[in-house]
């Protein structure tokens, strides 16, 4: 019988969080993870702690940016590949209206930190954008790739990865802890993303599955380094390749791409770029969501021992590193988690 702390189950943003506070604390984890793409690798990767939709900041921003840009350069130190590369939001402005409002957002405490007061000029060509940008700052992208590969070869070598699907029939709870196949632990951690609904301990309740498509286009001409954001996102691959998007549907947990996403995509495009592209490829994803938009930590009364670290919906890669060290807290120190993140509250 292996004998280890913790199981964590999915190796997305939350999991890989999670055996990174396990780790700082020398607590000895498996990770069991597929490897089948879930809703971190189908993600834009953009860093982002603000709504650019009403120019606000997103909930906690300022608690949890900090640490999370600290962690991800961390890690970046220690995988020896920079995944996390900061580099400012440009904002679209469809209106004087809009420079107004953002003038005034910008001058607000919470805001101060992430929106420049400063109005950017369009200076391409290949993009319609008449009154100008508004620059976003404290913003990244993520490289998603490099980080999940790197990050579970870093597992591999290091003897913390099971790559497998897990079968929730091999679990049996004990008093003092669970039995998963050939594995003893104290407790199992579930960060499976929206994929919590085919898991039979999860309160399937408590989720809201939301369907996230983009599509790759090719577009020489546009010449764009920094992310764009306008009716749509438009995210810079390199070699001249951008990934666009996203469409939200309410709902739905297919993973099939759909001819309504993607005419809705280019309409949107198309509505500020003018340069010629092809469309490369369309992907879609699960975010998972919940009715208060507020994550899903912690255990329930009659399963003490099995673990969820969910919820995070499309603020996964703002969120989680602070969440991993609230989580760990409760288990670990019984530090209370707060109660608009407790798993309870939905039940």
């Amino acid at each position: 019988m292996v004998e280890k702390e913790y199981i964590i189950v999915g190796l997305g943003i939350a999991g890989i969080c999670l055996c990174e506070q396990l780790s700082k604390h020398n607590k000895s984890f498996l990770a069991i993870d597929s490897g089948v793409k879930g809703s971190t690798a189908k993600s834009g990767g953009v860093f982002n702690p603000t709504v650019l939709k009403r120019f606000t900041a997103a909930w906690n921003a300022s608690g949890f940016s900090p640490v999370a840009v600290t962690f991800y350069k961390n890690l970046s130190g220690k995988l020896g590949k920079d995944f996390f590369v900061e580099t400012p939001i440009f904002r679209i402005f469809k209106s004087v209206e809009e420079q107004n409002n953002w003038s005034v957002a910008s001058d607000k405490n919470e805001l101060r930190q992430f929106l420049s007061s400063e109005f950017l000029k369009n200076k391409n060509p290949s993009v319609d954008a008449p009154f100008g940008f508004g620059k976003v700052l404290g913003t990244a992208q993520i490289q998603i790739d490099i980080l999940l590969s790197e990050y579970r070869n870093f597992l591999f070598k290091t003897n913390n990865l099971v790559a497998e699907v897990f079968q929730y029939k091999d679990v049996v709870q004990k008093e003092n802890g669970v039995i998963y196949k050939n594995i003893s632990a104290k407790k199992i951690i579930f960060t499976e993303g929206a994929k919590a609904i085919e898991n039979p301990f999860f309160p399937k309740q408590t989720l809201i599955g939301n369907k996230g498509e983009y599509i790759i286009i090719h577009a020489p001409e546009l010449k764009m380094e920094t992310l764009l954001k306008g009716p749509v996102y438009v995210i810079p691959l390199g070699k001249d390749h951008y990934k666009v998007g996203a469409t939200y549907s309410r709902d739905d947990y297919s993973l099939d791409p759909t001819e309504e996403a993607k005419e809705e995509i280019l309409s949107k495009l198309k509505s500020f770029i003018n340069c010629p592209f092809d469309l490369i490829m369309q992907t879609a994803g699960i975010r998972p969501t919940t009715k208060d938009h507020r994550p899903l930590l912690g255990n329930l009364n009659e399963s003490p021992n099995l673990v969820f670290f969910n919820g995070l919906g499309s603020r996964g890669f703002l969120m989680a590193p602070l969440l991993s060290e609230i989580l760990f807290n409760y288990l670990e120190k019984e530090t209370p988690l707060p109660k608009e993140i407790d798993i309870k509250r939905m039940l």
